[in-house]
C-alpha cells in the first residue's frame, strides 16, 4: 500500500519523507503560488488556472487570493462556489464541497491531522479524514473545519467556530467546539425585508 493509499484509507501515512507525497505537495504549493500571483482583476486567468490545482471545480466560481491547498487532487468543488480571502485546504483526504457554498475570509479545512503520541508525530506520520460540505452552506469568517466532518445542507456556521463533529442540515451552528444553536426558519430572513 502506498502512502497516498494509506492517507485515502484514513490510516497513518508518511507525510514527511515519502517521495510521492512530497512531490505532490510541492507541485500543489507551486501551483497555488502561481495562482496567487495572477492580478486580481484578471478574472479569466484566475478561472482558467484553478482547474490546474483542484481535482474538480464546477461552473460560476470565485476563489479570492490568497488560496492554498496541500495536494489539490483530493478537492472537489461544485457549482456557484465563493471563497473569500485566505482559504486553506489541507487535503490529505478527500474534501468535497457542494453547490452554492460560500466561505468567508480566513477559513481552514483541515482533513490532515497528527497523532497524539509524540514518537509517532515526530516520525512524520499523519492521518487524513475526509470532509464534506453539502449544498447551500455558508461558512463564517475564521472557521476551522476538522477532518472527518460533514456539514449538512443549508446550514450556517457562525464566525470563529471550530467544527469537530458533524453538523446536521438546516441549522445555525457555532462555537468551540461547534454545536447546533437552533434550526434555521423562514423567520430568519424577515430582518432583511423592508
Amino acid at each position: 500500500m502506498t502512502e497516498r493509499e494509506k492517507a485515502a484509507a484514513g490510516i497513518l501515512y508518511d507525510a514527511q519523507s515519502d517521495e510521492e507525497v512530497t512531490a505532490n505537495r510541492i507541485k500543489c504549493q507551486n501551483l497555488c503560488y502561481e495562482y496567487n500571483q495572477i492580478p486580481h482583476g484578471d478574472i479569466h486567468a484566475r478561472e482558467a488556472f484553478i482547474p490546474k490545482i483542484v481535482n474538480k471545480i464546477g461552473k460560476d466560481f470565485v476563489i479570492e487570493q490568497p488560496f492554498r491547498c496541500d495536494m489539490g487532487f483530493n478537492v472537489e468543488i461544485g457549482d456557484h462556489f465563493l471563497a473569500n480571502y485566505n482559504l486553506i485546504i489541507l487535503d490529505g483526504a478527500k474534501v468535497e464541497i457542494g453547490n452554492h457554498v460560500m466561505i468567508a475570509p480566513n477559513c481552514g479545512i483541515y482533513a490532515a491531522g497528527h497523532p497524539f503520541d509524540a514518537k509517532l508525530r515526530n516520525s512524520g506520520l499523519e492521518y487524513a479524514w475526509p470532509v464534506k460540505i453539502e449544498d447551500n452552506v455558508w461558512i463564517g469568517g475564521h472557521v476551522c473545519i476538522m477532518g472527518g466532518v460533514t456539514i449538512g445542507e443549508g446550514s450556517v456556521i457562525a464566525a470563529g467556530s471550530v467544527v469537530t463533529k458533524d453538523i446536521p442540515p438546516h441549522v445555525l451552528a457555532g462555537g468551540n467546539p461547534c454545536h447546533v444553536i437552533r434550526e434555521i426558519t423562514p423567520a430568519d430572513d424577515d430582518k432583511y425585508r423592508g
